[in-house]
């Protein structure tokens, strides 16, 4: 059985290779590029996120043009490189935070705990194609070059932690990579930011990743250049991720797996995860089928990162909204994007 995967895979791949060498248009046939704004290492639902952007890749649906990392440190670094590593897309950029916020107390350290694991030879357990992580660029001027080399209107934004790297992005001055300044480079050439943030349904409460950066995210709901859907806090709440999936190992094609692994190492197993980050990725990607869109709104921040929305026809952010009969669908589709088997998993086997 593993010989014909084995030889579906390479058939697969040599038809992709020549469909993209036997094209006119050559670049103009990549897919859109997608730049993942994440606190990865505060909750194990980044890690899954990220996990499913890896399938999409796989399938030829976007380009993970960078994974941005909003917290500090360098274990974020390094779980961001072992992932893009272990499914086969190690040559992904990736941006960091200078001087963000602190966030405190964790439950866990799940990205240092990846990053620490040893093989029984006591070599580490997960490949990484970085040796240092000091020459990783500030996430600003990685933006900035990113998206001065893409096409107008081409660039999704998924923003599942703090706003703190998009509002440095809007402030940033005109420079040697594009003469526009941040908030015109934004409106030329992002067509889309979809953000796991704030509440639609309680103005009272704050949200981990608004209250985290109140100042930044408040700067970004009201002021980006574009159309902003959010992924609200009960969305998330509604679907969680099953224990269960873990720890059925028949559901990942390769052990050990790093994404599994964080989401051991999170918690003390077995606990249900919400999913959060997923669900504002899976919107994206794959627009509203299984969601429900509110009307377009002004998004009110409070300093305390509440989120208020407020109703305007002429408003371009929205919020997100399932039902049960959607969160079920939802979370099926979920599953079966973040256990899929990656193609470098089949080719190496």
């Amino acid at each position: 059985m593993k010989n014909n995967i084995f030889a579906i895979a390479l058939t697969a791949l040599a038809l992709s290779i020549a469909t993209g060498c036997s094209s006119a248009e050559g670049q103009a046939d990549a897919p859109d590029a997608v730049i993942f704004e994440t606190d990865l290492g505060n909750d194990v639902d980044d890690a899954l996120a990220l996990a499913m952007l890896h399938n999409y890749v796989d399938q030829g649906k976007i380009r993970l043009a960078a994974v941005m990392l909003n917290k500090k440190g360098v274990e974020p670094m390094m779980l961001a490189d072992i992932i893009n590593t272990y499914y086969g897309h190690p040559d992904i950029e990736i941006g960091t935070v200078s001087e963000g916020v602190t966030c405190g107390n964790e439950d866990s350290n799940y990205a240092k705990s990846v990053a620490e694991m040893t093989d029984q030879n006591g070599d580490a357990l997960f490949p990484r194609s970085h040796e240092s992580y000091d020459s990783i660029p500030e996430a600003t001027k990685l933006y900035r070059k990113i998206l001065a080399s893409e096409p107008d209107s081409s660039v999704t934004i998924i923003s599942v932690g703090f706003s703190t790297n998009l509002a440095r992005l809007l402030d940033s001055k005109a420079d040697e990579i594009s003469p526009l300044g941040g908030r015109e480079l934004v409106a030329k050439k992002v067509k889309l930011l979809s953000a796991m943030a704030g509440s639609g349904t309680d103005p009272n409460t704050p949200e981990y990743n608004v209250y985290m950066d109140a100042a930044a995210a408040k700067k970004v709901f009201s002021s980006w250049p574009g159309e902003v859907v959010m992924s609200p806090f009960e969305v998330g709440m509604a679907i969680n991720y099953p224990a269960t999936v873990i720890e059925n190992d028949s559901l990942w094609p390769s052990m050990p797996n790093p994404v599994v692994e964080a989401y051991k190492c999170y918690q003390p197993m077995p606990y249900d995860r919400p999913t959060w980050d997923l669900t504002s990725v899976l919107y994206a990607i794959e627009g509203a089928e299984s969601f429900e869109l509110s009307q377009p709104s002004v998004v009110s921040v409070g300093e305390n990162g509440t989120t208020a929305f407020t109703p305007d026809s002429t408003a371009t952010r929205r919020y997100l909204k399932v039902d049960s009969i959607g969160a079920a669908n939802i979370l099926e589709r979920l599953i079966h994007l973040t256990t899929f088997t990656p193609r470098a998993v089949l080719v190496n086997k």
